[in-house]
């Protein structure tokens, strides 16, 4: 996975193999060739330094660091969080872009949950948001089969125990919307867990859908939707 060009300095073979594609190798004999040029000097030496000021060419093509890649979407019914799957058509069926390789899905929905649903190329960003350490908030509305009674609040509160887990959940946050409707915020990340904290109360997930992580909504993004984040969006995790 290609990492942002962060460092103060990088060998040029180094540098030549990340924007390439290639091998270290193969990067190594495209500089031995004189096919590489820095600041529109041809170099031969491989371990040459060069930093981010540095204009890097290969022939005619000027190299440029791969930069991360991090979207937003608004999940629709039937599609699951993969990369591939022999049976359903998966989320990245939906994004129109030319390289798809590298990107991840932060934080996966089921295949009936709707909702919002971020992707991206960089596994470290991808971390900080899904590592139990970040605490990050999610917020779902969910619909249910029955009433959900005040006493089924106050233990989604205090946090519930779940079938084959030990020790209660984190507390929630719990908005009624109306009799059979929530807003419920968590901040771990169990296995089903929205569907499995309402089964602890007596009662039963009929829709799912998440409409925030921390403090990014989906902002009017049409189901089935996506789009680039901004870099604020991105630095908000």
């Amino acid at each position: 996975m290609s990492k942002p060009f962060t460092d103060p300095s990088v060998r040029l073979d180094f540098y030549v193999s990340h924007t390439l594609g290639l091998s270290r190798k193969e990067a190594k004999v495209r500089i031995g060739r004189g096919l590489i040029k820095v600041n529109g000097e041809e170099v031969k030496k491989a371990n040459r330094i060069v930093t981010a000021d540095d204009d890097v060419f290969f022939l005619d093509e000027q190299l440029s660091w791969p930069r991360e890649k991090y979207f937003v979407m608004n999940k629709p019914v039937g599609f699951v969080c993969a990369t591939e799957d022999s049976e359903h058509a998966v989320v990245l069926d939906l994004i129109a872009q030319p390289d798809l390789k590298d990107l991840r899905v932060v934080g996966r929905l089921d295949i009936d949950t709707t909702g919002l649903l971020l992707l991206t190329t960089d596994g470290q960003w991808l971390h900080r948001i899904t590592s139990p350490k970040s605490q990050c908030p999610k917020q779902y509305r969910v619909w249910t089969s029955d009433p959900v009674t005040d006493e089924a609040i106050e233990n989604l509160c205090q946090g519930v125990q779940l079938n084959n887990e030990e020790g209660l959940t984190a507390p929630a946050e719990v908005e009624r919307v109306d009799e059979n409707q929530i807003l419920l915020t968590i901040s771990e990340g169990k296995y089903h867990q929205v569907k499995r904290m309402l089964a602890a109360t007596g009662n039963r997930v009929v829709q799912l859908h998440r409409e925030k992580i921390a403090s990014l909504s989906l902002a009017g993004l049409e189901e089935g939707a996506y789009r680039p984040l901004t870099d604020a969006e991105v630095a908000l995790f």
